[in-house]
């Protein structure tokens, strides 16, 4: 007997996603060194004297970390002797420069930092609200890349009420680190004067921190191991840096080098005058002659001679340069580690990412992020306690936090019946930390420069999932729903999905069944160690009434799958989930823990994710097209007419049957095409529902 699906309306109140309480069912002389002669004296990577296995990447913090401030981290990292690495940004000065530097962001998280930093230009309006102010690209970071950020603030010649509405705004956007720094003096030709009435100070901002915001911001002071510029003396900087300290500066980076031993002197002298705060060494790889020079100018250090005598004859070989700072500043971390020195390290990458990576390689410091939960959490403290989202918006996870920034609490448990905030809208698919990472003409030659038939746009989403070249010679690794490669997960299934896309079932989201695996399996693993995951076999695609028609058709033959179809408008959203309950589809079993189900399947959600899924045919694809076009139309045409589907396979511990229902769907599609079947699915639904 055929299903009798639930018809949910576009004014359902939209509920929280808590489920119900049932457990789940579910791092010689200098004559010798000349030029390329550095090669020579490579250390090997896995030496052990140099990388101490204290260096390794630590285990993972349990579940989400965020909670736990940057100075708990620090201090917790060194007392187990984790070495940590950090990396500093600037803002770039286009959209353009910002959506490249989000993608910079999701590539470097991947090697698993402690925190990254973002620069503070005040001529750039900095706190403003554009994509390039400093202001928001470390908020986007926090948010939607799901990394912990610092903000730099210079404070020399503000006022108080400046300074606060600036601090203010930062905790309002989920910020809680600072640099604070004094910043380059205002009108460089007159002389500075002292104002009483404003900062003069970074002693003064670390001063009004403290006294404003209490403990809710962890501040950090900047080191200068060879003396600031403008100090008449040392031992006068060192005298200065005790007085941020001692305001309340909770640790130190310190201004580059190129010498362990300038950095070692500079801690020793730091902890003989009562600095006992954390130091973490601030390293600037050699990338190239030019910058170099750049650097050295604006920093007014001077380069050591057993440096200048290797880079010199190098000058117009900016790889040769870029080799050898990658093995300088290598070797001279090592020594650092070995010798107890450094906690960690922190890295200027001047927006650049492939020095710093090989660096952070051969040092044994770059790891893959062992996954708290399976979908990407954001670093906001707000959504420290997180642990339950819709799957929906799995390949999507930006998009699903900024359409939930507002909330006030999130769902975090599988118990009770917390009600929620209606989604956002998403009304601008262009966001910088939204829009898709490659430009119009990379897209056009992977999606199609035109189509002339719905199947060309199949043969782009099987291309997708197969990772094959299209008729372009052109390898599609990406979708308008999916904007980075293929999952472990979803590679595992990738023949049978490539068959569906060939047939008109367009496939935007699918997770394997998975039964009572280990929390650490490199495919399916998440969670602390020591535990079991669970999850049900799940599909989510687009494809046309006809098809729909005959999936519900054959679906009473499936007692244990769930489903849910929309159509673009919500006319048709017709669901067999009784009550419109959420459905656990990922589990976890953990020592000391009850059980965690992060991911869910919940119908109200699906109405809200179904605007933004349909929205992305035009907004994202059709609109790379000339309006009237035929490509334009055809992108247009399938998003009015075909429906979104997901189904659920309840009964895990049997595997899958989702492929045996959209074979069965086929085959009733061809029956219903025989018999010239004439009935509309609304039609269809309307006669069932009354047999009910």
């Amino acid at each position: 007997m055929s299903p009798v699906p639930e018809v949910l309306t576009e004014n359902t109140q939209c509920v929280g996603v808590a489920t119900d309480n049932a457990v789940p069912d579910v791092q010689n002389s200098n004559e010798s060194r000349q030029g390329y002669e550095w090669l020579h004296s490579t250390t090997p990577a896995e030496s052990p004297v140099t990388t101490p296995a204290s260096s390794r990447p630590p285990s993972p913090l349990m579940f989400n970390s965020f909670g736990a401030t940057l100075t708990e981290k620090i201090k917790a990292r060194i007392e187990s002797k984790d070495k940590f690495f950090s990396l500093e940004f600037f803002p770039p000065r286009t959209k353009a420069g910002a959506v490249n530097l989000m993608s910079r962001f999701d590539r470097m998280r991947s090697g698993n930092p402690l925190f990254i930093d973002v620069t503070w230009h005040p001529a750039g309006n900095p706190a403003g609200d554009s994509e390039t102010s400093s202001m928001m690209i470390a908020h986007s970071a926090v948010q939607y890349v799901g990394v912990e950020s610092m903000l730099h603030m210079t404070c020399v010649g503000s006022e108080k009420e400046e300074i606060t509405r600036f601090l203010e705004k930062a905790k309002g956007l989920g910020l809680r680190n600072i640099l604070a720094l004094r910043g380059d003096l205002p009108n460089i030709d007159e002389e500075w004067q002292y104002d009483p009435e404003k900062f003069n100070y970074a002693t003064d901002l670390v001063k009004h921190i403290k006294k404003e915001f209490n403990e809710y911001f962890t501040i950090c002071v900047a080191g200068y191991p060879h003396g600031h510029p403008e100090a008449k003396v040392y031992e006068d900087d060192l005298m200065h840096l005790k007085e941020k300290v001692d305001a309340g500066a909770d640790f130190i980076i310190t201004q580059l080098f190129f010498k362990a031993s300038t950095f070692k002197r500079f801690v020793d002298d730091c902890r003989a005058i009562g600095i006992n705060c954390p130091i973490i060494p601030g390293v600037m790889p050699i990338q190239s002659y030019d910058s170099l020079r750049h650097i050295v100018k604006l920093s007014k250090l001077e380069i050591p001679e057993e440096i200048k005598l290797i880079v010199n004859p190098l000058k117009e070989n900016d790889d040769a340069i870029r080799n050898y700072g990658i093995h300088q500043a290598t070797e001279m971390i090592r020594e650092l580690f070995s010798s107890g020195y450094a906690p960690g390290i922190h890295f200027y990458t001047l927006n650049r990412e492939v020095a710093s990576t090989a660096i952070l390689k051969r040092l044994g410091l770059w790891s893959d992020i062992k996954k708290p939960l399976p979908w990407r959490l954001s670093a906001d403290p707000s959504r420290a306690n997180e642990e339950v989202r819709p799957i929906f918006w799995t390949n999507r996870s930006k998009s699903y936090v900024h359409r939930t920034r507002h909330w006030d609490e999130f769902p975090n448990g599988r118990w009770g019946n917390s009600d929620s905030p209606a989604f956002g809208e998403l009304k601008d698919y262009y966001l910088f930390y939204l829009t898709s990472q490659s430009p119009k003409t990379e897209l056009l030659k992977m999606w199609g420069e035109e189509l002339t038939t719905e199947q060309d746009v199949w043969d782009v989403f099987a291309n997708y999932i197969t990772k094959a070249e299209n008729k372009n010679g052109i390898v599609v690794n990406k979708t308008p729903w999916n904007d980075e490669d293929l999952s472990g997960e979803t590679e595992l299934i990738s023949e049978k999905l490539s068959k569906m896309n060939q047939n008109g079932v367009l496939t935007i989201n699918s997770q394997p069944y998975a039964n009572c695996l280990p929390s650490d399996d490199p495919i399916f693993g998440w969670g602390q160690p020591g535990g079991y995951v669970y999850q049900k076999a799940y599909l989510e695609f687009f494809t046309c009434e006809e098809n729909v028609l005959a999936l519900l058709q054959i679906l009473g033959r499936f007692p244990a799958v769930n489903f849910q179809v929309v159509n673009k408008s919500g006319t048709i959203n017709y669901t067999n989930i009784k009550n419109k309950k959420p459905i656990a589809v990922t589990w976890g079993v953990f020592p000391g823990r009850e059980i965690i189900q992060p991911t869910i399947v919940d119908p109200i959600a699906f109405s809200q994710w179904k605007t933004e899924a349909f929205g992305l045919w035009t907004e994202q694809w059709g609109k790379l097209y000339e309006a009237e076009s035929s490509s334009r139309n055809i992108i247009n045409r399938i998003a009015e007419t075909y429906l979104l589907v997901n189904l659920v396979d309840n009964d895990f511990p049997k595997g899958n049957c989702l492929w045996e229902v959209l074979e069965d769907m086929f085959s009733r599609r061809k029956l219903n095409d025989k018999m010239q079947l004439k009935s509309s699915l609304v039609e269809w639904i309307d006669m069932h529902s009354s047999k009910k």
